[in-house]
């Protein structure tokens, strides 16, 4: 007579969560976590006849920190950025106020529109520094007034490409980067907007300085890098401004 068995089988483990925090190097002898990055939004409009410092103003009074933008190649143009930790203050609080004047006059240029967010690459030294306050110590350093935003899609070729080899050619990217912040001549930051883009672009670059030709010339120097002459789809819209607001850092 077969004897009952109190043996069941195991239960079956669930997928695992994904870990979303971002990683950077060690420090003071432990790895860096955080959960926290910055968003990063920027948008254009036309139409923009009055004293751009009105605009300056119109942030004050909502109390939104970022920087307007005069646009280069359009005398009535404008662009502005703003940011947070939060994503709900683009909603609560940026919203509001485009809806107010002098931003309710404007007339906004969405192939232009861009929002991102800080990310790391798993080596930073202090990664609270680079995903929450290096860019904005970047965008609103007083001495740094020119800016070219642009965004990008890279090609499905690249992330087929082995890592180690994905290594290096973002390596001849940051070097060039590198060689152009040691001078003061350009410095960037770098946001990732997958599924964020209404284009469907992978990154948005902001590159700013003191003068606008460095900013034009090392865009020139990274259309011969294998990121920029083989693995790009698409590159731009470029907005080209000067700073005539910016937020106290």
């Amino acid at each position: 007579m077969a004897h009952p068995t109190t043996d069941q089988p195991a239960a079956r483990r669930g997928p695992e969560p994904p870990d979303l925090a971002e990683k950077g190097g060690m420090k003071d002898g432990q790895p860096q976590r955080l959960d926290r990055r910055l968003f990063m939004q920027f948008l254009a409009f036309g139409g923009c006849a009055q004293d751009l410092r009105l605009v300056g103003d119109a942030l004050d009074a909502a109390g939104v920190t970022g920087v307007v933008y005069a646009d280069v190649n359009d005398p009535r143009g404008i662009g502005l950025l703003t940011f947070s930790d939060d994503p709900d203050f683009f909603l609560d609080s940026v919203r509001p106020m485009l809806n107010r004047q002098p931003f309710a006059s404007l007339t906004q240029k969405p192939e232009y529109t861009m929002l991102g967010r800080t990310y790391a690459l798993g080596y930073e030294p202090d990664l609270a520094d680079v995903l929450l306050y290096r860019p904005r110590r970047t965008v609103l350093n007083p001495q740094w007034k020119w800016a070219v935003w642009y965004p990008l899609r890279r090609s499905g070729k690249f992330a087929a490409l082995p890592a180690d080899e994905q290594r290096v050619i973002l390596a001849e990217h940051g070097a060039i980067g590198m060689s152009y912040g040691a001078g003061d001549y350009a410095h960037d930051i770098r946001l990732a907007c997958h599924g964020l883009d209404k284009s469907d672009n992978d990154f948005i670059v902001g590159l700013v300085g003191k003068d606008l030709y460095p900013l034009s010339s090392i865009v020139q120097t990274m259309r011969k890098t294998q990121q920029t002459s083989l693995y790009l789809e698409r590159l731009g819209p470029f907005f080209v401004g000067r700073a005539v607001w910016q937020s106290a850092a």
